[in-house]
């Protein structure tokens, strides 16, 4: 019997120890609390005694709760919950007298039920987003460019099954008196989930078609945040972006930082520089205008674009990972390829966020000059 039972255990763990499946269900347990936390008052009312507060805040919570689920699903929880409660029910209802008892195996029954539709929906919610998260990562470029001189590397990791950050890197047509341009493309939809991805998905189709007209990196952006405000009309949804144009003939670099986190050129000197310029994040006003900065990339500088999903990240204690320990790690793997640089990077914060719950997408893009201005 010991062999079935423990085959038994694996099937339902997977495998998994004890430890990790304790750290995984505490994970889990405070990620479902914050979502319904969320949606109950926990100020303090004057007058209100501590025990009066309590019961206000476990009815919000219960309300939270209660209105994730469709009305006959309510229906249905609300008598279990009185079949668990009170097992053994009297009532009158004119001369009749009822007198019922054991009705908790029919209210965990019911429980039961209730379990398997919402697993049903989840099922089939996870397919679709499964097959969701497939076609976005079609979206986006499987392998860099191969370009001469440049050297990179990307990654990304979504919070949930699907993501609102975009990166790219592809080439443009070439330019009157200018030669092979690389566009860098990195991006960070607000929000997270479909909502965020869906964006994302425009977002890329109009980068894609407005690069492939003869038009400078700002004309891009100006044009682009006019088709994000057109599809965001009230302007909850905006995305942080930053574009960038790089030739690697004469070692030139382009950009439009549209209020996205500042990337960081590393020369291979030591000396960090931060490009800032450009202005408010796309979606907001559609007659914004932004600012193109320029600056000279030499052989074996290093560009890193990121977004708040890195340096944002957390750990169990809720510490943030923040810029001091990923302008270390550039240090550290200063003489490496691009590849290295993101392994160390991604590897870094893994390490540091640990058995924590990741609560934002995550992407990097790598970049450095290979070959002489």
């Amino acid at each position: 019997m010991a062999i079935p039972l423990r085959a038994f255990w694996r099937r339902i763990s997977d495998g998994i120890e004890i430890q990790q499946l304790w750290a995984q269900f505490r994970i889990e347990a405070r990620a479902s609390y914050q979502a319904y936390s969320k949606e109950a008052d926990w100020t303090r009312r004057e007058g209100e005694s501590g025990r009066k507060r309590l019961f206000r805040v476990i009815r919000g919570l219960f309300w939270a709760m209660m209105t994730k689920l469709s009305p006959a699903r309510r229906v249905l929880f609300l008598i279990a919950l009185v079949f668990l409660f009170f097992p053994d029910l009297k009532f009158t209802v004119g001369e009749a007298h009822f007198d019922i008892h054991d009705l908790a195996f029919p209210g965990g029954l019911a429980l039961l039920v209730l379990f398997a539709l919402e697993l049903a929906d989840r099922v089939m919610m996870k397919r679709d987003l499964e097959i969701a998260r497939e076609i976005q990562s079609w979206l986006m470029p499987a392998a860099p460019p191969n370009v001469r001189g440049v050297d990179i590397a990307f990654a990304t990791r979504p919070a949930n099954t699907v993501a609102g950050d975009y990166y790219d890197a592809f080439t443009r047509p070439a330019a009157p008196e200018r030669g092979e341009r690389l566009l860098l493309v990195v991006a960070d939809v607000a929000g997270k989930s479909v909502p965020a991805a869906l964006l994302m998905a425009t977002l890329q189709a109009s980068v894609h078609t407005l690069a492939s007209l003869p038009a400078s990196l700002l004309e891009l952006v100006e044009s682009l945040n006019q088709y994000v405000c057109a599809q965001n009309p009230s302007g909850h949804r905006f995305t942080t972006a930053f574009l960038a144009e790089y030739e690697p003939a004469s070692g030139r670099l382009d950009y439009v930082n549209a209020g996205h986190n500042w990337p960081v050129l590393r020369r291979s000197t030591g000396e960090i520089e931060r490009l800032r310029t450009g202005g408010v994040p796309l979606g907001i006003m559609p007659n914004s205008r932004y600012e193109c900065a320029s600056t000279a990339v030499a052989a074996g500088d290093l560009l890193l674009i990121f977004t708040d999903g890195l340096v944002e990240a957390q750990d169990e204690k809720e510490q943030e990972y923040g810029e001091a320990r990923m302008l270390a790690i550039l240090d550290k793997s200063s003489g490496g390829t691009a590849a290295d640089v993101m392994q160390q990077l991604m590897t870094s914060v893994d390490a540091f966020v640990g058995a924590a719950r990741q609560y934002d997408d995550i992407t990097c893009l790598v970049m450095r000059a290979t070959s002489p201005a």
